[in-house]
């Protein structure tokens, strides 16, 4: 294979130089891909914070959690179509693609004059959001090889830590000082940004493909993750977990899915190739990030109510007390993807991430009413950094384990999981912690303080003060043994992982030195496999 190929646009492709520098114009084609990604990250984060002034203005409370559920349900939805699409039609034209849907959705939802409208541009919105993160992925996968991949992985941390922290402060300051539509105006000129950026840098080689998209794949994959994101947003709270509608989106989403297994072995381009989970380690990882995810979100969900209700700091405050967890995390990736660089090893790092993960949710199970917030910092810190191993390491993985033709399923699938198993978390989670909640308060209060929580009834830090000195000692109890719940379910299930990263088997990663490699599925390749896109 050629070191340099003419490009459409006159371009020349330069590989990385011998001490792994990559060109100037694959840097700020990455710098365009990180605005990108923060687009997709932080806008749940800002609107969230936003959200009580959006009722306040178009009513619709009962509504209220389709806000969040509609965006996330499109993004679910369309992550593994935007994936396939790159890989039959060309990676840069699906992505900017993605960019202006989910613009035209922030510009809708910004102007929407009722709860409906909002709701259903949000909808677009996460359809759009959904393509910016597969599309982010899979251009990275195709830009740079696994080698000089983890070199970035400090760079994606940065962004997940920027959007966490930042999305609360940066939506409370808008919607006090601009108000609520401007939490999604916003996006529009970071967006136009990295639209500008990616058209003017970005120079993929053309595809042109006559086969058809697997529809039936496409619709039968979209009704089963989709009943799987109803069930865990409505289950034990729009509905019992046992009610006719959970079950019957249970065998809607089960029906859904197998139809679509048999399916895929049957067309010609199915739009989630079956054959990418022959190889031993995507699967792991697969589940591993599935796992990731379901303890990820549910402890980023349960830990601010921890800091806000037993340690009394306020919302802005909460945010900023997860530093040290997020800086962990920063630090550790970027450890993490400078030593696979130089080694090309990362087996250590994803046995070392599950075993700190399941340390870090031990430690935190041990919190109670008179846990410090420095404990509970040095805590997160050891969650941080379980989670810096793992996040990056298992879609560098990922993509090592697929051929570069399914760059983009790839991505795609290892994102899909680890987002289902974010809303299992969070829903499973939830549910721990709410009969927890009842409980506690019913030992310390009687029938009369489990009926004060039901049906997850939280306070705030001010309605929290109003309450008589034994109820609020009673609420606090309550809110710690639920967390403490929380916790030691997450560790107990990130066990699993934790025993699935030791049965991956250490491929040697593609786009390193010049030698024989073992390819994704065991057998050797050339170690030029590796084909850096085509940058101007």
């Amino acid at each position: 294979m050629s070191q340099s190929k003419a490009t459409p646009a006159g371009g020349i492709s330069k590989p990385a130089d011998a001490g792994g520098k990559q060109p100037a114009s694959v840097r700020v084609v990455l710098f365009a891909l990180m605005i990108a990604m923060l687009l997709a990250m932080l806008d749940n984060m800002i609107v969230g914070t936003a959200m009580p002034t959006i009722v306040g203005e178009l009513g619709g409370l009962s509504h209220l959690s389709w806000v969040v559920t509609a965006y996330t349900l499109a993004t679910a939805a369309s992550t593994p179509i935007w994936g396939k699409l790159g890989d039959l039609y060309g990676r840069k034209g699906v992505f900017l693609t993605s960019i202006v849907i989910f613009l035209i959705g922030s510009a809708l939802s910004g102007m929407a004059q009722d709860m409906g409208q909002l709701i259903g541009f949000r909808a677009v919105q996460g359809l759009g959001a959904g393509g910016l993160m597969v599309g982010v992925m899979a251009i990275i996968g195709d830009l740079i090889p696994p080698r000089e991949r983890g070199k970035y992985q400090g760079m994606m941390a940065g962004v997940m830590a920027v959007a966490m922290i930042g999305g609360p402060l940066v939506g409370g300051t808008i919607t006090d000082h601009l108000g609520w539509r401007w939490s999604f105006y916003i996006n529009l000129p970071l967006g136009a940004i990295a639209l500008v950026m990616v058209t003017a840098v970005l120079h993929l080689p053309k595809k042109r493909t006559q086969a058809r998209i697997d529809y039936v794949g496409a619709v039968l994959l979209t009704v089963g993750i989709t009943a799987l994101v109803l069930i865990t947003t409505w289950g034990g709270t729009e509905y019992d977990w046992l009610s006719g509608q959970i079950i019957g989106l249970g065998a809607v989403g089960v029906v859904a899915l197998l139809a679509f297994v048999l399916t895929e072995t049957k067309v010609r381009e199915p739009v989630l190739p079956l054959h990418i989970f022959r190889n031993r380690n995507f699967s792991l990882v697969t589940v591993i990030g599935f796992l990731v995810g379901f303890v990820m979100f549910g402890s980023m969900t349960f830990l601010p109510l921890f800091q806000q209700t037993v340690q009394g700091a306020s919302a802005t405050n909460s945010g900023l007390l997860l530093l040290p967890m997020l800086l962990a995390m920063m630090a550790v990736s970027l450890v993490a993807g400078r030593v696979t660089t130089n080694t090309g090893k990362y087996k250590i790092f994803v046995v070392g991430g599950g075993g700190l993960i399941t340390a870090g949710l031990v430690l935190l199970s041990l919190m109670d009413t008179g846990t410090t917030r420095f404990t509970s910092g040095l805590y997160m810190a050891v969650l941080g950094a379980g989670m810096g191993f793992l996040m990056q390491t298992t879609m560098l993985i990922a993509q090592n384990s697929v051929e570069m033709k399914d760059m983009g399923v790839g991505s795609s699938s290892a994102t899909l999981f680890r987002t289902i198993g974010g809303s299992f978390g969070v829903a499973i989670f939830g549910a721990i912690f709410n009969n927890r909640v009842q409980d506690v308060m019913a030992e310390r209060l009687g029938a009369a303080g489990a009926k004060a929580t039901a049906g997850g009834g939280q306070m705030d830090l001010k309605a929290l003060e109003k309450l008589p000195p034994m109820i609020k000692d009673a609420y606090m109890h309550a809110v710690s043994g639920g967390t403490h719940q929380v916790f030691l379910w997450g560790a107990v299930i990130s066990v699993i992982g934790f025993a699935a990263a030791w049965f991956l088997k250490e491929v040697p990663l593609r786009g390193g030195p010049a030698k024989p490699a073992e390819s994704p599925d065991g057998g050797e390749a050339p170690a030029d496999r590796a084909v850096l896109a085509e940058t101007v």
